[in-house]
């Protein structure tokens, strides 16, 4: 029996909403429909509970009840999904996690796309300290030399199968693009697993040195995994735990 009771969490929301969103977050990838018990075990609701809210979200095409009594997400949210999709603008959400970057790290920090065998700077924010990597926003770069060019071709599903990528969510250089600079660079993902971008750090080499580079790469992964949610895409793939080693090139 579900451990439902009458208090609701103090979160400042509507219960009813919050119940209804609960049902909703149950269905998983890989999930076609669900069963009323299903939906129970995974909410913790009672059924009886589950049945007032599920005649409300398919009467809005949030739900479908299919012929065997199971229930299925429903169109409203693909047309919501394009809707956010059409909406959504990269200089809406990547400048403000450059900033932070900057401010958490003191290093330029730049968020790369790739234009054929070549990545382009979208956007830029330079660092604070006199000395710096110097790279302004439309600099054309080459895509196999530097961390961000080598995140660009390592995490792009039409260059790279995703059973081949590198084995951690970012890749460090010194001195590849240029002589005595360093760059950490981490792939930035939108839906179904599309590569966007490559967010990156760079700086003088003497910078980052083996004690930094691992809180910085936690940095850069921490503003990696938020971007990717901004853009609708799954995050899971840069939080994961911190493996020995890094993917290293010099």
């Amino acid at each position: 029996m579900p451990a439902e009771t009458d208090t609701e969490q103090k979160s400042g929301g509507v219960a009813a909403v919050q119940r209804a969103f609960a049902i909703l977050h149950a269905f998983r990838a890989g999930d076609t429909s669900l069963t009323l018990n299903e939906l129970s075990l995974r909410t913790g609701m009672y059924k009886s509970t589950i049945l007032r809210l599920i005649a409300t979200l398919v009467q809005e095409h949030c739900l479908v009840r299919l012929d065997d009594g199971s229930y299925q997400l429903g169109s409203m949210l693909l047309h919501w999904g394009g809707l956010y999709q059409t909406a959504l603008r990269l200089d809406d959400h990547v400048p403000a996690i450059l900033r932070r970057l900057v401010q958490e790290t003191e290093e330029g920090a730049s968020f790369f796309t790739r234009e054929g065998n070549l990545r382009v700077c979208l956007f830029r924010i330079d660092s604070p300290r006199s000395i710096r990597d110097h790279i302004r926003t439309g600099d054309l770069l080459p895509l196999d030399r530097g961390a961000a060019g080598r995140v660009l071709a390592s995490f792009d599903q039409t260059l790279t199968p995703p059973e081949s990528f590198p084995a951690q969510p970012y890749i460090v250089t010194v001195g590849e693009r240029e002589a005595d600079i360093a760059a950490i660079a981490a792939p930035v993902f939108g839906t179904q697993g599309s590569l966007r971008g490559a967010l990156a750090i760079s700086g003088p080499a003497a910078r980052f040195s083996a004690e930094l580079i691992p809180s910085m790469s936690q940095a850069l992964l921490r503003a990696a995994a938020d971007l990717t949610r901004r853009l609708g895409g799954d995050a899971s793939p840069l939080e994961r735990p911190e493996p020995p080693g890094a993917s290293f090139a010099s």
